[in-house]
């Protein structure tokens, strides 16, 4: 592909916005290298497709030779982001972002070249900043900016709070462009408000402003945004046939999107793959296994990717046990509910009775179905939970 190729591939495949095109698309067909920021707070410590869709777009830049600068949120992380939420965010401690971090670089590096990447922590200059400077950021803007945004004026309109602090954040994410000098900044579509911040802080301290591009959001495994905070997610440290059986489970009307953000399947490709998929003799499960296929293979490589697609079939297609089980040691006369609540394949004992209601606690020694909702382990058992949860429970 050559560079005009490749730049009209970076500009348009998954992407939402840019602000202002022209200006970028003439600095790209140029020779100057672009300072390219994307910023990620470590709300939680597994990165999550979503994100990665945006870090596979830095990967394009970087490819054709600017400079991405990553800002790592440990700082802004601890007031939390609006974007898009209908309620404040709680915050972090430092102790929890400190968690969270530790081993977002190794993860980033499965996505972007880390050793041509300049990497900052936000705490670097946030932290430092002193009353008067705060002011100064603060005074970039006015109530009724902030006010006018759109989660803020829903919240407002119902009645709710909105806390001053929740105003600080896009101002701190845009004093991260200024310190850092910003030709381009780039982030998910919710993020737009933010990333139009950096602009008014640099044009306030007299600074050329940077371009902006928004990337198309993700959805997760039900259908809404992919979010850490919702656990509907896949990650890209998942285990090989936790990650192809995710994929599996997302909706057939998604793929072409998955396909999009988190393949390297050529845009034609995927307009092909589209086409087919209208056809009666297409069926979307083969599709979908190709799918699952080329996203395990980009973060475990293409044996573990034929190994995740055989343990599904054999699973799912052959009535089998997947053969990395997840095992738990109880003592006898345990509920269950407590047990797949303490391994976190519940989430509360009332979703529990709602899985056995709808006869979703499978037991695969004797293909039966659990309806006692005060069932106890009195031997060794070994069960499916839902539709591609397994776990094997053995008596002390």
């Amino acid at each position: 592909m050559n560079k005009e190729a490749q730049i009209n591939e970076l500009l348009t495949r998954g992407v939402e916005e840019i602000f202002i095109k022209e200006h970028l698309e003439k600095e790209l067909l140029g020779d100057k290298i672009l300072r390219i920021k994307h910023g990620i707070d470590p709300t939680g410590p597994k990165i999550h497709l979503g994100r990665a869709s945006v870090l596979r777009k830095l990967k394009e830049f970087q490819d054709l030779g600017h400079q991405i600068v990553l800002i790592i949120g440990d700082f802004t992380a601890r007031i939390g982001d609006p974007s898009d939420k209908l309620e404040k965010r709680p915050q972090l401690s430092v102790e929890q972002i400190k968690e969270n971090a530790k081993n977002y670089i190794d993860q980033i590096g499965k996505i972007i070249d880390i050793s041509k990447t300049e990497i900052h922590y936000n705490t670097e200059w946030l932290s430092k900043m002193d009353f008067i400077e705060t002011a100064q950021l603060m005074d970039c803007f006015t109530v009724q900016q902030m006010s006018h945004r759109r989660n803020f004026r829903e919240r407002l309109d119902k009645g709710e709070d909105v806390f001053v602090v929740e105003f600080m954040y896009p101002a701190l994410q845009g004093y991260d462009s200024l310190m850092i000098n910003a030709d381009v900044e780039i982030g998910g579509f919710d993020q737009l408000f933010n990333l139009k911040a950096g602009r008014t802080v640099q044009r306030k301290f007299n600074k050329p402003e940077q371009d902006i591009m928004t990337c198309t959001m993700l959805e997760g495994t039900d259908g809404r945004k992919m979010s850490t905070s919702w656990g509907n997610v896949v990650t890209i440290i998942d285990e090989p046939n936790d990650m192809f059986g995710k994929i599996m489970a997302v909706r057939d009307d998604l793929m072409i999107k998955y396909f999009t953000l988190c393949t390297d399947v050529s845009t034609q490709e995927i307009k092909e793959i589209e086409e087919s998929l209208v056809l009666p003799q297409t069926n979307p499960r083969d599709i979908k296994i190709r799918l699952g296929k080329e996203i395990v293979t980009i973060y475990h490589g293409s044996d573990a990717a034929q190994k995740a697609e055989q343990n599904f079939k054999d699973t799912f297609s052959g009535g089998g046990i997947p053969e990395n089980i997840k095992e738990v040691k109880v003592e006898t006369g345990v509920l269950l509910a407590d047990v797949l609540l303490g391994e976190g394949l519940v989430v509360s004992k009332a979703a529990f009775r709602r899985l056995v209601d709808g006869n979703g606690v499978h037991n695969l020694a004797d293909d039966s179905v659990i309806l006692d909702p005060y069932f106890k382990i009195e031997q060794e058992i070994i069960l499916r939970i839902g539709k591609k949860e397994f776990i094997k429970i053995i008596v002390k």
